[in-house]
């Protein structure tokens, strides 16, 4: 018998697998499900039958060997002993010597609680219903499965694509059959809108799962979409319908006649009816592949005449862009020149920078921090203007509350001329 590591390449641990890892974490219960599903399918059913009769009986869990026999007495006796001995070999069923009494293990309770969810599902889109129960069994415990999750994110996502195969083939007779089956599977949709709804709006649950709820509802609402768009598809291919004379027969009925018939009925209609005879010469004549290339391509060509590319051309000259004035710099440069601050006196910087917004306001203050820049005064523009002044901030360690209806504060500091008197 191989071992764990055969499986694998050289070098590699199985431990350290993380879905290696969890499914080793879970072998007591799927080795549950080994006992149950080793054999042939007529073995594996009796056992199920065997095992959920006795897990059936709610009231008195505990079963005597008598009680057994007589539950069980249209079984060979045989044939009923092979099957309590695998169950009891595989910790399914477990014998009390002291109360001398049969009951079922754990892990045979979580198996039949697994199963008789998936039994009791019956109809149109089995594994979608399965599937929402148990993201909606998870949320109502608090805790809900990543796994689970995917697994009903891929199913929409299958139904989808079959969905859209249907429109795209323009088969009223596929389009139909989508149709009711999305009108079957509708029920499990709107089941797990409700859990997906409850999911997003849980703050406790992770990123990941919350992830995977919102892209359960974003397939939810591209199938919900489809319901019109089958709609419309049959309605425009109705109208295409051909009507036979006054038999009140279509093509549709006719079309629905033909596909319930067998091969061997049509071909038997079709006997008499024409006769294939094709022309080998017609199929393997090399000229008369040459007529037909030159009446499909040859000829198109010559119509479509000789093409010549058009002559170079020089590139038309542009004026040299024009430089973007600076509106509001230029009238702060000229509000500068006026404060009359060559004689050395000097002025808070709120006569120099307040204006009517407070955007405007925090443009100068910022064209302030340029003045004396050396790198900024090389330019000829009015910022290099600004930074060539003769003047020099001094002070700003304090605050000042202004009168301006969206500037409350402003710092408190000044203009000096260069030569003059530092400000304390």
């Amino acid at each position: 018998m191989d071992s764990l590591s055969d499986f694998f390449r050289p070098g590699i641990e199985p431990g350290s697998l993380q879905a290696v890892s969890r499914l080793q974490g879970a072998w007591s219960y799927l080795s549950v499900f080994v006992t149950l599903f080793r054999g042939g399918d007529e073995e594996v059913l009796m056992r199920l039958l065997v095992l959920r009769e006795l897990g059936g009986r709610a009231e008195a869990p505990l079963w005597t060997p008598q009680e057994i026999a007589q539950r069980f007495s249209y079984l060979n006796d045989t044939k009923l002993a092979t099957i309590l001995g695998r169950l009891r070999e595989g910790d399914l069923l477990v014998y009390d010597s002291d109360g001398g009494v049969y009951q079922l293990s754990e892990g045979a309770r979580v198996a039949l609680a697994a199963l008789a969810t998936l039994v009791d599902f019956s109809g149109d889109d089995v594994e979608l219903g399965y599937l929402a129960s148990q993201v909606a069994a998870g949320q109502a415990v608090g805790q809900v499965s990543d796994e689970a999750l995917k697994h009903l994110l891929a199913r929409l996502n299958e139904l989808y694509v079959e969905f859209e195969e249907a429109l795209e083939s323009q088969s009223e007779f596929r389009i139909r059959a989508a149709q009711h089956r999305l009108e079957a599977v509708w029920r499990w949709v709107a089941k797990s809108t409700e859990v997906v709804k409850s999911l997003t709006q849980d703050d406790t649950l992770s990123l990941m799962v919350l992830n995977q709820a919102q892209a359960i509802a974003l397939a939810q609402s591209r199938m919900l979409a489809l319901a019109g768009t089958f709609e419309r598809r049959l309605a425009q291919l109705a109208a295409q319908r051909v009507h036979l004379g006054n038999s009140g027969l279509t093509s549709t009925d006719i079309a629905d006649w033909l596909r319930r018939q067998g091969a061997a009925t049509l071909a038997g209609k079709l006997a008499d009816g024409w006769s294939i005879c094709p022309e080998p010469a017609f199929l393997s004549t090399p000229e008369l592949a040459d007529v037909a290339e030159f009446e499909l391509l040859a000829r198109e060509r010559a119509k479509a005449g000789a093409h010549v590319l058009p002559g170079g051309e020089a590139a038309p000259l542009a004026d040299a862009p024009e430089m973007e004035r600076l509106l509001e710099a230029e009238e702060m440069y000229d509000l500068l020149l006026t404060l009359g601050m060559s004689g050395g006196a000097d002025a808070h910087i709120s006569e120099a920078v307040l204006a009517g917004s407070y955007n405007e306001t925090a443009y100068r203050l910022s064209l302030l921090s340029l003045i004396g820049d050396p790198e900024t005064s090389n330019d000829q523009s009015i910022v290099a203007a600004l930074a060539k002044l003769p003047f020099s901030l001094q002070g700003g360690d304090a605050v000042i509350e202004t009168d301006h209806p969206e500037v409350a504060t402003l710092s408190d500091a000044r203009l000096v001329a260069n030569g003059g008197k530092e400000a304390s």
